[in-house]
């Protein structure tokens, strides 16, 4: 006899089968009755096993920051958030106040919060508090204090709401201020909720403007050799800048994921192709030349390494793709498809470019949250687009259908840790066309993850010989049940390459 045996639960739509587990990965797969023997055995009394849930895009030391800290998500009001921040300055009454998750586009008062309301707060204390996208920030008086020459950035304002190139070295003040101690104990914040939920892999976005090659390196630290979720790092910076250096050092999966070719829609940041709706005077930036991409692309496709770009605008998009065609006709299609390289959120993305990251091999890492947070004729999207364009935003069912990769996270903190919620997101799209097919959507939430890394296993992840991450699911339906019902059911029990992790 040797390994776990899990038995009497549901696969798909099918009850009464097993599965048994040895030296971490799927060894048998079949009818409970036939089950051959094993040391130990995992009852699962009817209840639904399923391929483990792959986050495919977090930031895991700001996710336990807000796990474990402030969090301002729930504020619906300016007021709601001042009070939010004071609780939070009392109960912690030093250091660097961190929060994020404020969206000021349904408070009554018609604003944001400015440095003047954080001041009259937290006082003579650093703070950073980050919009919900994390693309821009209000910072206190204290922290801008503390970054020389701040006023003279790209995206600075007197009132201390920052986008851009000041955002971005406020944020790398505020959390470098936090020391290693927290920074741990948010991870495995992080770390553990992502457990709870059926989660067995994280794809961890990282890079020098959202967190530090240290903060990573700790992660990686954190769970080599230690039963718990999977982490599979990526850095987002490019590799005139020394960005393959660190994933070389790391061992890393990619070069990529949170490279910022532009920034979000909530922030009029992200690059687009016309001038936004409710501000008609921008259409967003780019952040880097043409050049830098397309040395970026050569350098990760000569090495044979993936690359990754944060592109939410198409404008953004467009670019991207144009770095990569470049390399496409200097190294070979062949060549650029056999990285399978990653485009992050393509919120706004054409038929013509969807059509360009099949013809490449490329990867949509996408949110369905998103859609479901911002998404529909009167919200976010509607009111920095207009309607026609909101109502194009996130097509899920074009990228699919066009037969582009697609993998579903959910940018932890920008959204939270919900894979079933991202599963039901998807398929129950705002613009109806757009939705995925309930099996598609859940296959995106788990097997796509394993296909974004390039680590899926040819037969997927449900076979013999596959990494045995597996999930066991408090719920008599099967999972075309949980599908059609949008249930979003208790994880009963983890196994990350077949060891339990759920008591």
């Amino acid at each position: 006899m040797s390994g776990l045996l899990v038995t009497d639960v549901t696969v798909g739509d099918r009850p009464g089968r097993a599965a048994l587990v040895e030296a971490g990965r799927i060894s048998w797969l079949g009818a409970a009755a036939d089950a051959p023997p094993a040391d130990r055995v995992l009852d699962g009394a009817g209840a639904l096993l399923t391929p483990a849930f792959v986050d495919a895009h977090v930031h895991a030391t700001a996710t336990g920051l807000a796990l474990t800290g402030l969090d301002l998500h729930p504020a619906a009001s300016l007021r709601e958030a001042v009070a939010l921040l004071a609780a939070q300055t009392a109960a912690a009454p030093t250091g660097t106040v961190l929060g994020t998750g404020w969206d000021e586009t349904d408070w009554p008062e018609g604003r944001g919060l400015t440095r003047a309301d954080l001041d009259a707060v937290v006082g003579d204390r650093p703070a950073y508090l980050a919009r919900v996208d994390v693309h821009s920030a209000t910072v206190s008086t204290a922290l801008l204090d503390r970054v020389p020459g701040v006023t003279a950035l790209a995206g600075y304002s007197p009132d201390g709401r920052l986008r851009l190139d000041a955002h971005s070295a406020a944020r790398n003040a505020a959390y470098g201020s936090v020391p290693a101690d927290q920074r741990r104990t948010a991870q495995r914040a992080t770390l553990a909720a992502a457990t709870a939920l059926g989660i067995g892999t994280v794809h961890e976005m990282a890079g020098p403007e959202v967190s530090s090659a240290v903060d990573l390196a700790e992660l990686l630290a954190l769970t080599s050799g230690v039963p718990g979720p999977r982490v599979v790092g990526y850095w987002g910076e490019l590799s005139e800048r020394g960005g393959l250096d660190v994933v070389r050092e790391l061992g890393l999966a990619g070069a990529g994921g949170d490279l910022f070719c532009d920034g979000a829609l909530g922030s009029h940041t992200a690059a687009l192709s016309q001038p936004y709706a409710d501000r008609p005077e921008t259409s967003g930036s780019l952040r880097f030349e043409l050049g830098s991409l397309v040395e970026h692309v050569r350098a990760c496709t000569v090495a044979g390494l993936q690359a990754g770009f944060h592109c939410i605008g198409d404008a953004a998009v467009d670019q991207v793709l144009a770095a990569v065609a470049t390399v496409a006709e200097e190294l070979g299609r062949d060549a650029v498809r056999a990285c399978r390289h990653r485009l992050e959120h393509v919120e706004m993305v054409g038929e013509a470019a969807i059509d360009r990251m099949r013809r490449f091999g490329m990867v949509a890492s996408v949110q369905p949250a998103f859609d479901a947070t911002w998404g529909g004729p009167s919200r976010m999207y509607a009111e920095r687009l207009g309607a026609e364009r909101a109502a194009g935003t996130n097509p899920l069912a074009d990228l699919v259908d066009a037969d582009v990769a697609v993998a579903l996270g959910s940018d932890a903190p920008v959204t939270p840790l919900d894979p079933w919620g991202g599963v039901h997101a998807a398929v129950d799209h705002t613009t109806r066309s757009s939705g995925m097919r309930p099996f598609d959507a859940f296959d995106a939430a788990t097997h796509g993850g394993w296909v974004a890394a390039r680590a899926a296993h040819p037969q997927g992840p449900l076979a013999v010989g596959a990494p045995a991450d597996l999930a066991l699911w408090a719920t008599a339906a099967t999972l075309s049940g949980v599908l059609a019902g949008r249930e979003r059911p208790a994880c009963r029990q983890l196994l990350v390459a077949g060891e339990p992790l759920l008591p």
